[in-house]
């Protein structure tokens, strides 16, 4: 006879965590219509280092409006894309990682086409695509969970990892993939990819608010009752 030995205790904390953010800061649900295309996730997430997401959503919007097809954004020359990505923070680097990793789709499935990730394991589907020029984890995951795919993988970015490791449900030194490998097998098994996409938006939110990366408002967090740092704080 199996003994039930109930759920993990990080697994109850998130449940409290996400009812918590939900008291604090409302629901924030993203429509089904605003789910992109894989590609387009893709692409933002591949030019939007360090740069605010309604920036990189025109950059994004901006490329396939001006090219008219990804094949012909991966065709242009880098000193043409990065005069057209000077909303984001480090253009240049934009522009050549873009075209590497538009290139390397074209060069692997004939065009920039990722349909095929449909019929891949979630698990498969991301390392897949962690081998195109700079796609890391969090990038991956975007384009499991955020668009059309619409797949249960948790989207980590800095406020998500170091409100984690201030709670102590990640190591100090967890990188966004070791965090994601340490937070998947504890997501409460009854969350669909959308409540995983909002939990993701709530600690975004949470990480602007109260857990900043300096002065943390530790006193007025709502996360405070399940945070390790928060009970050692003056």
């Amino acid at each position: 006879m199996q003994l039930d030995l109930g759920s993990d205790p990080h697994t109850d904390i998130l449940r409290r965590l996400q009812a918590a953010l939900i008291e604090r800061f409302g629901r924030i649900v993203r429509p089904p219509e605003k789910r992109r295309d894989p590609v387009w996730v893709l692409v933002h997430g591949v030019i939007g280092a360090q740069t605010k997401t309604a920036a990189s959503n025109a950059s994004t919007d901006s490329l396939i409006a001006a090219y008219g097809t990804w094949e012909a954004v991966a065709a242009a020359p880098v000193s043409d894309l990065e005069a057209r990505l000077q909303r984001q923070t480090f253009p240049t680097v934009a522009a050549k990682r873009l075209k590497q990793c538009l290139t390397t789709i074209i060069e692997q499935r004939g065009s920039v086409d990722l349909r095929h990730l449909s019929n891949l394991e979630t698990a498969e589907a991301m390392a897949w695509l962690e081998m195109l020029p700079g796609v890391a984890r969090k990038n991956s995951a975007g384009v499991m969970n955020a668009s059309t795919f619409n797949r249960r993988a948790m989207v980590i970015d800095g406020h998500h990892r170091r409100i984690m490791q201030r709670m102590g449900i990640v190591s100090p030194k967890a990188d966004t993939a070791k965090t994601y490998d340490a937070l998947m097998p504890i997501v409460p098994e009854d969350w669909s990819a959308a409540d995983m996409d909002e939990h993701h938006l709530l600690l975004k939110k949470l990480g602007q608010t109260f857990c900043r990366p300096r002065a943390a408002l530790c006193e007025e967090c709502p996360a405070a009752p399940d945070c390790e740092t928060a009970r050692k704080s003056p």
